[in-house]
C-alpha cells in the first residue's frame, strides 16, 4: 500500500510528471494516470452526466494531456489545466452521444422491441437502485453536478474544486447544498428527473 504524501509534495511530484511527459518520457504519463485517474473520471462523469461514456472519454483526455503536455505555460496550474481537458472533451462527447442516441431512436422505432433478460431478484433491484441514483445525480443540473461529483465521488476539497472551477468558496459550498437537496428530493419522491 503506497504511503499518502502530504499535498504540496504530491503536487511537486506531478509537476514532475508533466516536465517528464513534455520530454516524451510515456511512464510519467502512466504514473500520472495512475495517480489522477481517479479524479479525471470523476470530472468527467459530472461533466457528461453518462457512466457508460467515461472509459472513452478518459482516454481521450490522457491523450490530449500526452500530446499538449508542452504546451502548459505554468505547472504550477497544472491540475487547472487537467481538469479543462477532461470537463472539455466529456462535453464534447455528451454532445455526439445525444446526436447519435437522437439517430438511434428514430431507427429502433423501426423496429420490434425485444424482453431483456432475467436475473436473479435481488441483483435486479441493487442494480435498479444503483441506475436510479445514477439518473438523478446525471439529472442535476450541470451547475450542481459538477461540484457535487468532485466532491463525493473523487474526494475534492472545497478549496480544490473552487480553484479548478474559478469559483468562490461560498459558491462551491451554495451548489453542494443545493445539489444535495435536490437528490434527497428526488430519491426520497422516487423521481429520477
Amino acid at each position: 500500500m503506497e504511503t499518502p504524501q502530504p499535498a504540496g509534495r504530491q503536487h511537486d511530484a506531478d509537476r514532475m510528471l508533466l516536465a517528464a511527459m513534455a520530454r516524451g518520457e510515456s511512464d510519467a504519463l502512466v504514473e500520472l494516470m495512475r495517480r489522477n485517474g481517479p479524479w479525471v473520471r470523476g470530472v468527467i462523469f459530472a461533466a457528461c452526466g453518462d457512466a457508460g461514456l467515461v472509459d472513452d472519454v478518459q482516454q481521450e483526455v490522457w491523450l490530449r494531456a500526452w500530446r499538449r503536455a508542452g504546451t502548459l505555460s505554468d505547472p504550477a496550474k497544472w491540475r487547472g489545466w487537467l481538469y479543462s481537458l477532461a470537463y472539455h472533451a466529456a462535453v464534447d462527447a455528451a454532445r455526439r452521444d445525444r446526436r447519435r442516441r437522437t439517430l438511434l431512436g428514430w431507427l429502433s422505432a423501426l423496429r420490434p422491441r425485444r424482453g431483456a433478460p432475467h436475473g436473479p431478484a435481488d441483483r435486479m433491484v441493487l442494480a435498479e437502485e444503483h441506475q436510479r441514483a445514477l439518473r438523478a445525480v446525471e439529472a442535476l443540473p450541470e451547475l450542481y453536478r459538477v461540484p457535487f461529483v468532485l466532491r463525493h465521488l473523487s474526494g475534492w476539497s472545497y478549496r480544490q474544486i473552487a480553484d479548478a472551477m474559478a469559483l468562490p468558496l461560498d459558491t462551491v459550498e451554495t451548489r453542494l447544498v443545493r445539489a444535495r437537496r435536490l437528490l434527497r428530493e428526488r430519491l426520497s419522491a422516487g423521481g429520477e428527473a
